[in-house]
């Protein structure tokens, strides 16, 4: 090559420099960056805690249509942690979408509690979902119902803080629609200033329970007795007073009274009237056994026909039932006399030790024995 000829190809390598320099770049970037998979992408934007709702969101929708349940159930409960309402992150239609889609995972997983609370809360504001959204959620709350207890709780005062199993709930509200796993359960609601209420229940799959909570305030140191005692049977659990057991044990007394005197003397009616189709049969007996010429002293010799022995067996029981009659209704209507003497002694007089009716029967007497403070 002539020097002439090199020094025109100098300045041709010069201008083609910077071109070069530029394709050797972006084949240095391709390399660095072609091996990396979508899943590296956001993975490292997650571990650098630069990953925004919608990241995650799409990632949780890439792992869901795989069939990546716990993959996709951890990208949205990351997304629906990221959506803070106060620094306006995320919309209240994508927070509303996002928990759906979160209980629909859970549904997949047979985390079926926390499915449940998830699409309830989602469709709740069901007017702010796509219609096929809802008809989603909707199906898998069907499918979740089965296995949960549904809890409905109403406290006063509202603002007590409630606590199931030991764990605090949302923030106090007067009435709540909790979701329970099923067994047995312990609910508290407390107050400063107001005595512990709490309730046991056993919680069924499949069925509601309906609760109610009343949170009474403490008694105030130095108070008198008696109304320190009425505070506390209000509390759930406590003994009731003395002056209200006896009034509800009086009036379980006279109800079954009632009951008693109505049983008693209907067995005594049943009683004459068997008496009486006794005698219509001890009646045509006799008569069959006189005969035609109306002979009345056949039983009475030695050689009475055996029929006159059946006649006088039959005589003895209907003697018997009639006894028996008289004596169970007239025990039947003393306890009924007795029941409603009850009732007007109660409403006059604050207390009573009771009467007691004794049923007598002898040989010779028949009668009521009674005893007792008036």
């Amino acid at each position: 090559m002539t020097p002439r000829a090199w020094r025109k190809y100098v300045p041709r390598m010069r201008d083609v420099a910077p071109s070069l320099l530029f394709c050797l770049t972006l084949g240095a970037a391709g390399v660095y960056t072609s091996p990396a998979s979508a899943e590296d992408i956001y993975s490292t934007l997650e571990r650098s805690g630069s990953s925004t709702v919608k990241d995650h969101v799409r990632r949780a929708q890439r792992a869901r249509d795989a069939g990546r349940w716990t993959e996709a159930h951890a990208a949205y409960k990351a997304a629906l942690d990221a959506t803070d309402p106060a620094s306006n992150t995320a919309t209240e239609k994508e927070r509303v979408e996002i928990a759906g889609e979160l209980g629909l995972c859970e549904l997949e997983l047979r985390k079926y509690r926390e499915a449940a609370e998830h699409l309830a809360w989602s469709l709740d504001q069901r007017n702010i979902l796509p219609l096929q959204l809802q008809v989603r959620f909707e199906a898998g709350q069907r499918k979740a119902a089965p296995h949960v207890a549904t809890l409905y709780l109403s406290v006063d005062p509202p603002d007590a803080e409630v606590l199931i199993d030991g764990k605090p709930i949302s923030a106090p509200a007067r009435t709540y629609r909790l979701f329970l796993d099923p067994g047995q359960h312990m609910v508290r609601a407390r107050l400063a200033g107001h005595e512990e209420a709490f309730a046991s229940f056993d919680a069924q799959a499949g069925k509601p329970t309906t609760l109610s909570l009343q949170v009474p305030r403490a008694a105030v140191p130095g108070a008198p007795a008696t109304e320190t005692s009425m505070r506390r049977s209000s509390a759930p659990g406590a003994q009731a007073s003395s002056s209200v057991a006896p009034s509800s044990t009086a009036s379980k007394l006279r109800i079954a009274g009632a009951v008693v005197a109505g049983a008693t003397m209907a067995a005594g009616g049943g009683l004459l009237i068997w008496s009486a189709y006794t005698e219509d049969e001890l009646h045509d007996r006799a008569t069959a056994l006189r005969g035609a010429d109306n002979d009345a002293s056949r039983c009475a010799g030695p050689s009475a026909p055996r029929a006159c022995s059946e006649l006088r067996d039959l005589q003895e029981k209907r003697d018997l039932l009639t006894k028996a009659g008289w004596v169970t209704l007239a025990s039947g209507g003393a306890i009924g006399a007795l029941t409603l003497v009850s009732l007007l002694v109660d409403r006059t007089s604050p207390s009573s030790d009771g009467v007691r009716v004794v049923p007598t029967v002898s040989g010779q007497r028949m009668g009521v024995m009674m005893a007792g403070v008036w």
